[in-house]
């Protein structure tokens, strides 16, 4: 992929420094000091143009995230991006987003062991070609990278249009033997999900009809309990509803009262 960007991309980049990172090294193990603060960290691995990114930020101010992607002009466009949508909030530059520029495949040198909460990778290339499989994002090479610098509250949260890639997805996802959750072969099949943050492909997608397929996938051991205990409580009250509809459908054995005379 190539993109021809403005002339100075790289001036523009380095005077930004509160929001653009270039060199992920030194920060690795040390983010929350980036932020100035102990919230959660959530990253986007190849945020393309950044709408993503930029608009869960501004949606949730107590976590930070982190955009990932390796070509300066995507950044450029990110960081006007990032900027507008927290313009409309009256703040000048994003208090808890970072665009990184890097490639994901040292993402082991950016980020230290347990220093994040969530991972997104949305609409990743789909890498269509058998020969290509290890390049997938979803693949168990990268899913293991993910894994370690994870926390115990880890989640993956993967969205696709490729039903090939899903489908590698969710086999790869199986054979770690991870747990999944919120499974969708068609994310926005009755209505609009807007309780989800769209990116610049998701929206075109859906207006062109195309299936969104999506899948959390849970890592951490804390997320995992938590998982386990909500998949409990749903059995038991499906259990309790299903109890209370045999009930009603059972026969009264109570006799019948007659009169006399």
């Amino acid at each position: 992929m190539r993109l021809r960007g403005r002339k100075g991309i790289l001036e523009s980049l380095e005077a930004q420094p509160e929001l653009v990172v270039l060199d992920a090294a030194p920060h690795k193990g040390r983010w929350k000091e980036f932020f100035g603060n102990d919230n959660p960290i959530y990253i986007e691995l190849g945020m393309g143009k950044g709408r993503f990114i930029s608009d869960m930020s501004v949606r949730n101010p107590h976590i930070n995230f982190i955009g990932v992607d390796m070509y300066d002009e995507l950044i450029r466009r990110a960081s006007d991006k990032a900027r507008l949508a927290w313009e409309e909030h009256g703040v000048d530059s994003p208090p808890n987003l970072a665009l990184l520029r890097a490639n994901i495949e040292g993402i082991e040198s950016m980020f230290a062991p347990s220093e994040i909460q969530r991972i997104h990778l949305n609409f990743s290339d789909p890498w269509p070609k058998a020969k290509h499989a290890r390049r997938r994002l979803t693949h168990p090479r990268f899913v293991a990278k993910y894994m370690e610098i994870l926390n115990e509250y880890g989640e993956i949260h993967f969205k696709t249009d490729s039903q090939s890639l899903f489908e590698f997805s969710l086999n790869s996802f199986a054979d770690m033997e991870l747990h999944m959750r919120n499974i969708a072969l068609h994310l926005h099949k009755e209505t609009l999900r807007d309780d989800l943050v769209l990116t610049e492909y998701e929206s075109k997608f859906v207006e062109l009809g195309n299936n969104i397929h999506r899948v959390e996938v849970v890592i951490g051991e804390k997320a995992i309990a938590a998982h386990k205990e909500a998949k409990l409580a749903a059995q038991k009250n499906d259990d309790q509803a299903a109890e209370m509809n045999n009930e009603e459908d059972e026969p009264s054995m109570a006799p019948t009262a007659t009169s006399e005379g």
